[in-house]
């Protein structure tokens, strides 16, 4: 979505029927780490292609399935009368899930979804946030918290770090040679590209039989 007066950057719809309300949405504000929205997009990606019935309907009613990654990674799971809430190590992200879903209509408008998740220091007014209604497939949740929980380094320009971040954040300078963050992008990019051809790649023609022709400029007997 545009940039405008909230901080909404990207929203995610499915929809049974092309003119009716939508099925499920997810939302990410502007502040989302790009990995985490990136995760996201990418199952949503593979789930399309195996059909309606995995991405539009998908398994909706396993939420354990997406806390795993976060409790394998260390998150404190606290299982409450009507939600379940866990939290990071350093107490700097926030999952909330609602066991009772909100009505469907108030989800779809943005007003509440009964997934909420969130990083920064403040509880009600987060530094990022991502949000998934209750039919969200599971499996396009639990890619997202797979996402957050990989410990794995990320690249980022040092004027794109908020005060939050380089006071929490373990950095370790990178010096020139070693590509930028968009150079990491167009790599993977380019990366996605040729194994996307390899599996896609058709089979050369076999190479033309010899002609019956004589070669011009040659005598023949």
């Amino acid at each position: 979505m545009p940039e405008g007066d909230d901080d909404g950057l990207w929203r995610i719809s499915t929809y049974d029927d092309a003119f009716g309300s939508a099925r499920w949405a997810a939302t990410f504000n502007n502040r989302t780490p790009t990995e985490f929205v990136t995760a996201f997009t990418t199952a949503l990606a593979q789930a399309y292609t195996q059909g309606p019935d995995t991405y539009l309907h998908g398994a909706t009613n396993e939420p354990d399935q997406a806390f795993t990654p976060l409790t394998a990674a260390g998150w404190h799971h606290d299982r409450r009368a009507w939600t379940d809430e866990l939290t990071a190590p350093d107490s700097l992200a926030r999952l909330t899930y609602e066991h009772l879903p909100p009505d469907h209509h108030s989800e779809i408008a943005g007003h509440h979804s009964r997934w909420w998740l969130r990083g920064g220091t403040g509880h009600r007014y987060p530094d990022w946030y991502a949000t998934f209604t209750t039919h969200t497939p599971t499996q396009l949740i639990t890619a997202t918290t797979t996402a957050i929980a990989d410990p794995t380094p990320v690249t980022r320009y040092a004027r794109e770090l908020s005060p939050l971040t380089r006071n929490h954040a373990q950095l370790t300078p990178i010096l020139p040679p070693i590509p930028t963050p968009l150079d990491v992008r167009r790599a993977q990019a380019a990366r996605a590209r040729t194994a996307t051809t390899q599996r896609h790649g058709t089979t050369a023609p076999s190479p033309a039989p010899p002609s019956a022709t004589p070669a011009a400029g040659r005598r023949v007997r």
